[in-house]
C-alpha cells in the first residue's frame, strides 16, 4: 500500500506527480507500461489514473490502478466521478479499492458521455462536494483530492461562486487540490491568492500539460473548456515548421512554467503525460535533472 498523498505533501515539497489514462487497446496497455517504466527513474511522488466520461473506463481504471500498485512501488491515485453512478455503485468501488490497499481518490463531478446531458444515478451525488463527504464518512482513512480551475470552471461563470464551491469541497474534507491545465502562471498564482482569501488552506498542485502538436493544441482548446492559450504561445506554435518543432516549443514553454512555479514555492506539479514519457523526460532534461529530488533544491 502506498502512502497517502496528504502525507507525501507534508514530507515532500514540492511534489511531482504524473497522470495516465486507461488505454483502449491491448497494444496500448503495453506501450503505456513501457512509458511508466521510462518515467520511474524520475521518482514521481505519486501517479494518478483518469476515469472516462460517464465512468466509461471504470473497470479499466481499476485494472490500471491495481496493476501499477501490484507491479511498482508507486503511490497511485484513482479518479472517481459522480456522473451516471448510484451511491451503491460508488460504495462498491470504494470497498474494492480499500480491500486492495488503495487509499487515494481524486473525487470529481465528471463529464457525461459525448452527446448526453449530465445526470447522476439513483440516490447518487450531484456535486463533487457530496462525493467527498460520502468518501470521508464511509472510509475516513482514505485521502481525497479535488479539482480546481485557475482559468475558471466551465460551468460556473461567476468566479466568486466558483471559489465558494471549491471552499465547500475543502470544508467537506478534501485533502488537496489539483488544478486543470493552464499556460500562464499568472492565472495559477491569482487562483492561489483567491483561495487563500476564501480561507482554503489545503495544498494546491499545479496541473501542467505541454503542447505536443498543432492538432493537440486544438484538442486542448476543445476538451479543456475555457483553457486560455496565450498569444505568445500561439505565435511560437505558428512559427514552428513541423509538429516535431511544435513539440520543442511546447516542452520549452512547459519547462519555463515549471521553473517559475518551483521558484515561487509551488506545493506540487502534476504532469498530464498523455500516456507518453517523452515530453516529461525532456522537461526534466531541460531543467537539468534526472530525478524529481533534483528539483527540490
Amino acid at each position: 500500500m502506498g502512502m497517502l498523498v496528504k502525507d507525501i505533501l507534508v514530507s515532500t515539497r514540492p511534489s511531482f506527480s504524473f497522470e495516465f489514462f486507461p488505454p483502449k487497446t491491448e497494444s496500448g496497455w503495453e506501450r503505456l507500461f513501457q512509458n511508466v517504466a521510462a518515467l520511474m527513474p524520475l521518482c514521481p511522488s505519486w501517479v494518478s489514473v483518469t476515469y472516462g466520461a460517464g465512468g466509461s473506463t471504470r473497470e479499466n481504471t481499476h485494472n490500471l490502478v491495481a496493476r501499477i500498485t501490484r507491479e511498482t512501488d508507486l503511490t497511485v491515485v484513482s479518479h472517481l466521478t459522480c456522473v451516471d453512478s448510484a451511491q451503491a455503485e460508488i460504495r462498491d468501488i470504494l470497498r474494492r479499492y480499500h480491500a486492495e490497499g488503495i487509499r487515494n481518490i481524486l473525487a470529481l463531478r465528471g463529464d457525461p458521455p459525448q452527446g448526453r446531458a449530465w445526470r447522476t444515478g439513483p440516490d447518487g451525488f450531484e456535486h463533487a462536494r457530496d462525493l467527498v463527504l460520502f468518501i470521508k464518512s464511509e472510509f475516513p482513512d482514505m485521502c481525497v483530492g479535488v479539482a480546481g480551475f485557475p482559468e475558471g470552471h466551465p460551468d460556473t461563470t461567476n468566479r466568486l461562486k466558483e471559489i465558494e464551491y471549491l471552499k465547500a469541497k475543502a470544508d467537506a474534507g478534501a485533502d488537496y487540490i489539483i488544478t486543470q491545465l493552464f499556460f500562464d502562471n499568472r492565472d495559477f498564482f491569482d487562483f492561489c491568492e483567491r483561495c487563500e482569501l476564501a480561507g482554503i488552506r489545503v495544498p494546491i498542485i499545479a496541473g501542467i500539460m505541454p503542447v505536443l502538436s498543432a492538432a493537440g493544441m486544438a484538442r486542448i482548446a476543445e476538451v479543456a473548456a475555457g483553457a486560455r492559450i496565450p498569444a505568445r504561445l500561439l505565435k511560437a506554435v505558428a512559427r514552428a515548421e513541423s509538429d516535431e518543432y511544435v513539440e520543442k516549443v511546447g516542452v520549452h514553454w512547459a519547462t519555463e512554467q515549471v521553473r517559475d512555479l518551483i521558484d515561487n514555492g509551488v506545493r506540487g506539479v502534476h504532469f498530464y503525460t498523455l500516456n507518453t514519457a517523452r515530453a516529461t523526460l525532456k522537461i526534466y532534461e531541460s531543467l537539468g535533472v534526472t530525478c524529481s529530488s533534483g528539483l527540490r533544491r
